[in-house]
């Protein structure tokens, strides 16, 4: 992969693989006469992974600012971050076993595009893995020393950056490459 499609320096899907999303542009979608349950369990799951990740972000400025319990925060913290990469992750696996083979067979202008979702999914494994361990970090410190417990949530506020700007990528590409082919060819093994 050329290193201006990798996920970090992305800014968009080229050209060349935005052909389906101008014939079915997003606000169109929900109106059209293919839109299926599972183009919007697929859009519900993105949803739900963008809301996790806000109240990672809600949480983690309320507990900063003084204004959360740092012990209620970490039991949130480990539940919705938990719950945020064990989803992503299954959710990958699912995607890169099961539909985007079959995807990248339905439409060769758009088939790369399947191999860059792929590839994002593999640097999301590093950001999810680093997540975690950013995460671990605040749930093993000491809330009662605090230079050490707020230096461990400044930690995982960057790792949290990275991680959102970078899944909030992948999350439009994806949307723009998936629900297109779903609306154009309605794959029979899908239904």
């Amino acid at each position: 992969m050329t290193p201006e499609l990798a996920l970090a320096k992305r800014a968009g899907l080229l050209d060349p693989l935005r052909v389906l999303i101008k014939e079915f542009p997003r606000e169109a979608w929900q109106s059209h006469a293919a839109y299926s349950q599972l183009i919007a369990f697929w859009l519900d799951r993105h949803l739900m992974f963008r809301r996790l990740l806000a109240h990672l972000y809600d949480d983690l400025q309320g507990v900063m600012d003084g204004q959360n319990d740092p012990e209620i925060y970490k039991r949130a913290l480990s539940r919705f971050g938990g719950m945020l990469i064990n989803q992503l992750h299954g959710h990958h696996q699912i995607e890169d076993a099961k539909y985007f083979p079959v995807m990248a067979q339905l439409d060769t202008r758009v088939s790369r595009g399947f191999d860059l979702l792929d590839s994002d999914h593999h640097a999301m494994d590093e950001l999810l893995s680093g997540l975690a361990d950013s995460a671990n970090a605040v749930l093993q410190t000491d809330v009662g020393k605090p230079p050490a417990f707020h230096d461990t949530l400044g930690g995982l506020h960057g790792v949290l950056d990275r991680f959102g700007a970078m899944l909030n990528r992948h999350l439009i590409d994806e949307e723009e490459l998936v629900v297109p082919v779903l609306l154009k060819y309605a794959p029979a093994q899908f239904q």
